[in-house]
């Protein structure tokens, strides 16, 4: 039989009528034909009052009992789930990550992917089973204990058994309806897309879109599994959400796809760092050590006049997440102090924004730049640090103008023209 992926995040599993509505759409599958894998996450919040409680039992906690506890929220919707499928008449089991099994390795919140064996839930429908529900977001360590992949976990879970399984598609059922220009909250004119490229999708996720969770993306693009985007809260058929797919599988794009933005950025400025060959490596060394995820990085090279010479010195700057501005602050200060560098003084500014415009067709067509740049320029909003790839073009502006920018290059780029 045809497989399908079906995969219901928090909000569309959140409480026990929200699991019948979804178990009406997985039955409507089985109908249509398909053996059914289903992936689920735990109903909405219930993960992160799991997590809430081990912090207040144990600030430092043991990572091994940690995974789990907040690993059981998903084998409880899992249950649900098959409880609610055989009660609709379809043949149903739910498989735990131990059970299937989903091997991974042992960094336990952080796990990765080993392999997932097809054996067992293969046996399973050649029984007559019709769907397998099977609890995201968690695997088995090689030493036999459960992990979990991280927040946004259960997308990789189904992008991941649609790669193993050969399935026909994935579908990520969420509450929205599919991939939009930009965020509808945002600018009302956000026009939701039939198609988009693994590449754009996997440039919107990393900079701020919240509708795939990156890895998931990574997943899918290297394993060439079709994705769709669908909202649970909808009736839907095969035309409906956002298939997220190969380039090639997209007859014309246009320059711009969609504009991303990120409200929580700051810049750090490193004022005055001496010009030497290594003096890169002995700024970012330290910061990757202590786990700042450095984004868009500018260096300005002058010069300083010391005690009669001519010294060359640059300004260095770099946006990294405001949670981590103190993780950084600290790195670079015990840096300098073991005088691997130095630098005069260090910035932050953590009123910043990030925004981003996104499109596989800016690799034939130029300008793309220049129009962003003078459609900011147009409202006024300063631009601070720059940074480009072949597909995107990015600016930290003052956090107060995100919206205005987002707005006015979505109208720059026309995006609400299909």
């Amino acid at each position: 039989m045809p497989l399908l992926v079906m995969k219901f995040g928090g909000t569309s599993v959140a409480d026990l009528d929200r699991i019948a509505n979804a178990a009406e759409k997985v039955k409507r599958e089985v109908e249509r034909g398909y053996d059914v894998i289903v992936i689920v996450s735990a109903m909405s919040g219930k993960t992160n009052e799991l997590v809430g409680w081990v912090e207040q039992t144990s600030h430092l906690y043991d990572a091994r009992e940690y995974d789990a506890v907040v690993a059981s929220g998903e084998n409880v919707t899992a249950g649900l789930m098959a409880l609610r499928l055989q009660e609709m008449g379809v043949p149903a089991r739910s498989w735990q990550g131990w059970q299937v099994p989903i091997n991974t390795t042992s960094a336990h919140s952080a796990a990765r992917f080993v392999s997932i064996p097809r054996e067992n839930l293969d046996a399973k429908f050649a029984e007559g089973f019709k769907v397998a529900v099977v609890a995201g977001f968690q695997g088995v360590s090689e030493e036999g204990r459960i992990t979990t992949l991280g927040r946004g976990g259960s997308d990789t879970t189904a992008v991941a058994f649609a790669a193993a399984f050969d399935a026909e598609r994935c579908d990520i059922y969420t509450d929205v309806d599919g991939v939009y220009t930009t965020d509808p909250r945002i600018c009302g004119k956000a026009r939701k897309l039939d198609r988009i490229a693994f590449e754009e999708m996997l440039e919107l996720a990393s900079l701020g879109a919240k509708v795939l969770q990156t890895r998931s993306v990574e997943l899918a693009m290297r394993y060439k599994v079709k994705l769709r985007v669908l909202s649970s809260f909808e009736d839907t058929d095969e035309n409906s959400g956002t298939l997220v797919c190969d380039e090639e599988d997209i007859m014309e794009s246009k320059a711009v796809s969609g504009v991303a933005y990120s409200r929580d950025e700051a810049k750090i400025t490193l004022v005055t760092v001496e010009d030497r060959p290594g003096i890169a490596a002995a700024i970012f060394g330290p910061l990757a050590e202590a786990g700042v995820n450095v984004d868009m990085i500018v260096q300005n090279i002058s010069e300083k006049n010391y005690e009669g010479h001519t010294m060359a010195v640059t300004d260095m700057t770099f946006s990294c997440p405001t949670n981590q501005v103190a993780r950084a602050k600290k790195a670079l200060e015990e840096a300098r102090a073991a005088k691997t560098i130095s630098y005069d003084d260090l910035v932050v500014d953590t009123e910043v924004a990030k925004v981003s415009v996104v499109g596989i067709g800016m690799r034939s067509q130029s300008g793309v730049a220049a129009r962003m740049f003078a459609a900011l320029a147009a409202e006024n909003v300063n631009i601070k640090v720059i940074a480009t790839s072949e597909i995107k073009v990015s600016v930290l502006i003052d956090r107060k103008y995100m919206e205005l920018a987002v707005q006015a290059l979505h109208d720059a780029f026309a995006l609400d023209v299909a």
